[in-house]
């Protein structure tokens, strides 16, 4: 049997863009409604899995061509301009105030939030969406039933934003989008790229892309949507071009240029976002990151319909080491009668909907769902990252220590909810980061997930 350790540059999956340093903030609403919203751990012994060791030549080959598409590298924004120069600053300062004007939509209402960001309330026919070709002179379709066997989680915070916990909210008819701002632009390598993920050319070789991760997935079949309720933690990342999240991925195409991918979950994301808070996010690309797509709201395509959850913004509360346990609930899935892409979040009304005809094999199914965490780590002095995953520790410890994924789900043809089936877990550098998976039932198919990173297993 391989020896995965010894084979670990071999497995490479989607990479994020980079971001800057992690401040650690303990939220002070870890304890609110704690009694009412904690997790309950797994009551039943669980069979484990083990940590599959072979996996098939597709697999192999889609991770090596997402994450040669987003290598690692370090940038400044101003490194070609270290000489002040007022005539291109200026030029730069009015481009980013024309991007920000076509970005950041006319709003009715404004609400501060305890983090710092503006949360502006945007009538939902002027929201981003609507500057795309295909939706000009439109207004968002009503939301279809979601998949039999979609069960409402009693676990669940209703309220699992930080910005709505003061009682304030966007009327009827206007959706919550996080204000950007120039800093916030200023932080990635350009205007053109702020918002989406790095273009790189694809490579075979991924021994140095600097990308690790923790995931089981499922491939094989046709799929039409999932789900899974996922722990939130505040991650510690260790310097600004680092990253960790936790996320789900619907994915489909040849793994080539084509690639087609919706993804969605939290990360701790200082470039994007400028703070520490895990915060919740959405991606989408038809063509393997090249051209289309982008985080959250920040071009053109995800249509919004909730006027309660804003994309982006802070999640809270947030899980602790021997505390509180909280999870958010994604569902993902393809509304058989439109053929549109439609996003849950908790067991509210529905976020929205990625249009159909933005994708290409997407627009039929996906052939694989991918489950996990991931990490950048730039080797800061020649050692490993001390950025965490998940937790910050490994799965061998368990509830209210590990972070975990708990209730995975795959939607079927006929369209209806069913467990996963065959699902592998891969940890790609297992003494930074590792992951267990298993079944019962209470939880379903799960798994514990994450590490520390640097540690005297992983120097």
């Amino acid at each position: 049997m391989m020896d995965l350790a010894k084979s670990q540059n071999k497995w490479c999956h989607f990479d994020h863009r980079r971001r800057q340093h992690h401040r650690r903030t303990n939220s002070q609403t870890d304890t609110i409604q704690e009694s009412r919203n904690k997790t309950n751990s797994p009551d039943m012994a669980p069979t484990y899995y083990k940590t599959s060791p072979i996996i098939p030549t597709f697999v192999v080959f889609f991770f090596l061509v997402t994450s040669s598409v987003f290598p690692v590298h370090s940038y400044d924004f101003n490194q070609a301009n270290q000489t002040f120069r007022p005539t291109e600053e200026l030029q730069k300062l009015q481009m980013i105030r024309a991007h920000l004007e076509k970005i950041n939509k006319p709003s009715t209402k404004t609400i501060q939030s305890p983090d710092g960001d503006l949360i502006d309330c945007v009538p939902s026919h002027q929201q981003p969406a609507f500057d795309h070709p295909q939706l000009k002179g439109q207004n968002p379709l009503e939301s279809p039933e979601t998949p039999k066997g979609e069960n409402p989680d009693e676990m669940e915070l209703e309220n699992h934003q930080l910005w709505s916990l003061s009682g304030e909210s966007c009327p009827e008819g206007t959706i919550p989008i996080r204000r950007t701002t120039e800093q916030d632009v200023l932080r990635a390598s350009s205007i053109q790229r702020f918002g989406r993920k790095i273009r790189r050319p694809i490579r075979r070789d991924s021994s140095s892309n600097g990308h690790e991760h923790a995931v089981g997935y499922v491939s094989g079949q046709e799929y039409y949507g999932a789900k899974a309720s996922i722990n939130v933690w505040a991650p510690r990342v260790a310097n600004q071009y680092e990253f960790s999240l936790s996320q789900m991925w619907v994915i489909s195409g040849s793994f080539g240029n084509d690639l087609n991918t919706i993804e969605a979950g939290w990360q701790v994301s200082p470039e994007l976002y400028g703070d520490s808070y895990p915060r919740f996010f959405t991606y989408w690309t038809s063509d393997a990151y090249q051209a289309t797509g982008c985080y959250n709201l920040l071009c053109s395509g995800f249509v919004q319909t909730n006027n309660r959850i804003a994309i982006g913004a802070a999640i809270s509360p947030r899980s602790s080491y021997k505390g509180g346990q909280y999870d958010i609930s994604l569902l993902v899935w393809k509304d058989p009668k439109h053929g549109n892409w439609w996003l849950q979040f908790g067991s509210g009304p529905l976020v929205g909907y990625w249009p159909s005809f933005l994708f290409t094999h997407l627009r039929n199914h996906a052939n694989m769902v991918q489950f996990g965490g991931e990490v950048v780590n730039t080797r800061p002095s020649g050692t490993h990252t001390s950025t965490q995953m998940g937790s910050g520790h490994f799965s061998g410890e368990g509830f209210g220590k590990a972070s975990y994924f708990r209730n995975l789900q795959v939607v079927d043809w006929d369209n209806s909810l069913i467990p996963v089936s065959n699902l592998r877990v891969l940890a790609d550098h297992p003494n930074c980061y590792d992951i267990r998976g298993g079944i019962n039932n209470v939880w379903g198919n799960y798994f514990y997930y994450g590490g520390p990173g640097r540690n005297v297993r992983c120097p």
